[in-house]
């Protein structure tokens, strides 16, 4: 094992048996308990001004219902277990930073129909089914490379997403105030509920689908997406009449956000006494950044204990070998569907990084899903001022990821992408032309750019035709 003596676990024998067996469940380590990550460093926390209210307002939180059940979660395990061994493709997409107002239901089922056009488009492009993750119903809080910034020459705290501070550039929005923990949690059950409602009206969007994908051909033109766009519409208007949705129309979406502020996860983790373990009940995923991946870190300590799959992003920076004792630290029990790898490398640089650590996690056997996140490794601030991406270049990364997976034997098991349902201009490119010149109409990001309903739709062709490739 590649293992410091702290965190040394014996690997099990037969690890390919325990990899494949149904309904097998992640265990947290001996060691671990509720609190056992605040011994640990920790990365990317606010500067709380108020410590005691925080720990207040996060017993407040834990007394409160869990925002999903353990069931569900387990659920989404088993339908990852399924992208894990090529038997269906990952999209988990949604918001760069949710807003509290963004939970109304006109704007949730803008994005969720982004999403479920998306997830049609690549389950007739590969014929496999694709599990949907929302980056939805609790991602307000965002890792930043300083904890400060100036605006106008004054030094501020920087705007850690709604759950801490707000955006507006003065001392008393940006002050974090444990309150707004109490917001998230009320703003994701909102969102929630209106989730619920969408995926009970599947039947009816598969007519709002078929509908979508025309109105794109006709605004674009259609180009080379035309024949794929008639081959998905037949498809969508033979299963809307017949009523056939398993397998071939995603009837289930999850929901996913970084576990970036601890406290609000703890508050959160329940004990499931049907399966004796420990389920982060905020979300059914959550995931570590490329910041907070550190083996001996908080981050890594908590999300080694709870029982949801976990996800880590994967930067240029990561070592091979601290990726296998990643691997070892967060799945020693080698259980499918409980590990998702989101590489985010940047087009220019995917070809050289990535196969190391392909090769390096395939040495492990640890039954893994490489997704691909093409947005974070391709921003840069374009010549009007404005924080943006080509989607030329995220397309390319995409296309990248894929043919390095293909080289190296491993599955291209899904992507990983920040888009709204909204037609924002804040990145550059695609068929309907989004210019530097145009990116301040509608730049509306709390964060960073997000892809825009057609472009979203463009890639999803494109990513259709990839996995038609791949899996000829």
């Amino acid at each position: 094992m590649r293992m410091n003596d702290v965190l040394t676990q014996e690997r099990p024998e037969n690890s390919a048996a325990v990899a494949t067996f149904p309904g097998a469940v992640h265990h947290a380590p001996s060691w671990w308990d509720l609190d056992s990550w605040r011994g640990r460093p920790v990365q990317q926390q606010p500067d709380w001004p108020d410590p005691e209210r925080l720990a207040e307002v996060a017993e407040q939180i834990s007394l409160l219902p869990p925002l999903v059940p353990p069931g569900e979660i387990q659920r989404l395990q088993r339908r990852l277990a399924g992208v894990a061994e090529g038997r269906a493709f990952l999209l988990q997409a949604g918001d760069c930073a949710e807003r509290f107002d963004s939970c109304a239901e006109a704007e949730v089922r803008g994005k969720v129909r982004t999403i479920l056009r998306m997830a049609v488009l690549m389950t007739y492009g590969s014929g496999l089914p694709t599990v949907t993750v929302g980056r939805l119903a609790g991602q307000y809080a965002k890792p930043r490379s300083s904890p400060v910034e100036t605006v106008d020459g004054v030094e501020l705290p920087v705007y850690r997403g709604d759950i801490v501070n707000c955006p507006e550039p003065s001392l008393p929005a940006r002050t974090p105030a444990p309150e707004r923990l109490m917001k998230a949690y009320h703003s994701a059950s909102a969102t929630l509920n209106v989730l619920h409602g969408l995926v009970r009206e599947s039947g009816t969007e598969l007519h709002r689908l078929h509908t979508g994908n025309e109105d794109f051909v006709r605004r674009t033109g259609g180009g080379s997406h035309a024949e794929i766009s008639e081959d998905v519409n037949r498809a969508l208007r033979f299963m809307s009449a017949f009523g056939v949705s398993e397998g071939a129309a995603p009837n289930e979406l999850y929901t996913s956000h970084e576990a970036l502020l601890l406290d609000f996860e703890q508050a959160l983790t329940r004990y499931d006494a049907d399966t004796g373990r420990w389920f982060d009940t905020s979300a059914h995923m959550v995931w570590a950044g490329d910041r907070t991946r550190q083996l001996d870190g908080a981050h890594v300590e908590f999300l080694s204990g709870v029982a949801n799959p976990v996800g880590v992003k994967i930067g240029p920076s990561t070592d091979p070998e601290q990726l296998q004792e990643l691997c070892d630290r967060l799945d020693p029990g080698y259980v499918a569907g409980r590990l998702v790898l989101i590489s985010r490398m940047g087009a220019e640089r995917v070809h050289d990084l990535l196969p190391p650590l392909l090769r390096a996690v395939r040495e492990t056997e640890h039954p893994v899903v490489w997704a691909c996140d093409p947005m974070h490794g391709n921003t840069f601030r374009s010549n009007s001022g404005y924080k943006t991406r080509r989607l030329a270049d995220i397309l390319a990364e995409i296309d990248g990821f894929f043919t390095v997976a293909g080289e190296e034997g491993v599955r291209p098991g899904g992507l990983h992408l920040e888009l709204t349902g909204e037609h924002v201009t804040e990145c550059l490119g695609g068929l309907e032309k989004v210019l530097d010149a145009d990116l301040g109409t509608r730049y509306e990001t709390a964060c960073d750019p997000r892809l825009n309903a057609g472009q979203s739709v463009e890639l999803a062709f494109r990513v259709s035709e990839l996995l038609q490739s791949h899996l000829r």
